[in-house]
């Protein structure tokens, strides 16, 4: 459109108004102004857009033409400008979250919940995926912000803490009891030996956890009979729970377990460091009001949440 778009408003108002007196009115300018912009529409257009009587104006074939199209560009303006309002009114928006199944269950539910009541019109979508495939994404601007373990190389990234998490072994008595059986009795039952002669169930190995662990076990010279790996934490938890093995899993996530004595922590000679889970996005990026309403969100509340998350850490 090469046409100022004021000219078109004022041939909008004009032919809406059907005479140049009423369009000054409604545009607060002179007539003179209007009669020279209609004039200098038509020089552009090499048309006649207007017949002009004593009773006011009306279109020409050319007109009622460029009319129609230019009466449903600005509709669609309106339009837009009233949904513009309605957003801003509802505080509507949306969100995309990247995160791994274990930590949405565990950490993000619980997070969300209050947000999405306080925030009912922003829709929100959730990536269920490796902490790797949601650093990837992040990266590549398909998802707004990951909920994600501390990883190397993650230069491209602002890292918010949410809470910090410990990595453990557990196990059944049953599976202890039926361990020592097969150990001679002279042999003394330390952490080591009971590793050396167990099944140690462990994540798969694409998992940020695992190779946390990993370097963990290589590190404490650690190792196991037999190996089972599995794709989720639930699943070690319940594999763990029918006397299948020894698993690592996250503290917080079998506390109760652990109270009722469903599962027993494996001590050992060195624990396994401690790690932060926490909200990625990328640092450069412009953030949308629905990303930086959530992240202002979890920062005003994160005292209360996470303080909740660590206090069996």
């Amino acid at each position: 459109m090469e046409q100022n778009f004021n000219l078109y408003h004022i041939f909008y108002t004009v032919a809406r108004c059907k005479n140049i007196s009423g369009a000054a009115r409604e545009l607060y300018i002179s007539q003179p102004a209007i009669s020279k912009a209609i004039s200098k529409l038509e020089a552009g257009l090499n048309t006649t857009l207007f017949l002009r009587s004593s009773r006011g104006v009306r279109l020409t074939e050319e007109g009622e033409l460029l009319y129609r199209q230019v009466a449903g560009a600005f509709s669609s303006i309106e339009w837009g400008e009233k949904q513009l309002s309605r957003m801003q009114k509802l505080g509507m928006g949306h969100l995309s979250i990247g995160v791994s199944t274990t930590l949405c269950k565990y950490v993000l539910l619980p997070i969300l919940r209050p947000f999405v009541r306080e925030n009912p019109h922003i829709q929100i979508s959730i990536s269920c995926q490796s902490s790797y495939e949601t650093i990837e994404a992040l990266e590549k601007g398909r998802v707004d912000l990951g909920l994600i373990g501390m990883a190397d190389n993650m230069e491209q990234l602002t890292f918010l803490p949410v809470m910090e998490i410990q990595d453990i072994f557990v196990t059944t008595r049953t599976y202890l009891d039926n361990l020592k059986e097969r150990i001679p009795s002279n042999t003394p039952l330390s952490s080591r030996k009971v590793f050396s002669e167990s099944t140690l169930m462990l994540l798969n190995k694409e998992n940020i956890t695992r190779q946390y662990v990993d370097r963990y076990l290589s590190q404490e010279n650690l190792t196991a009979a037999q190996m089972i790996e599995v794709t989720s934490l639930d699943l070690l938890i319940e594999f763990a729970k029918i006397d299948l093995g020894i698993a690592c899993v996250i503290r917080d996530f079998v506390r109760e377990d652990l109270a009722k004595g469903r599962l027993l922590q494996l001590k050992m000679p060195v624990s396994i460091p401690k790690r932060q889970v926490g909200f990625s996005y990328l640092s450069q990026a412009p953030h949308p009001a629905s990303v930086r309403k959530f992240l202002d969100f979890f920062e005003n509340g994160k005292g209360k949440t996470a303080g909740t998350l660590r206090s069996d850490t």
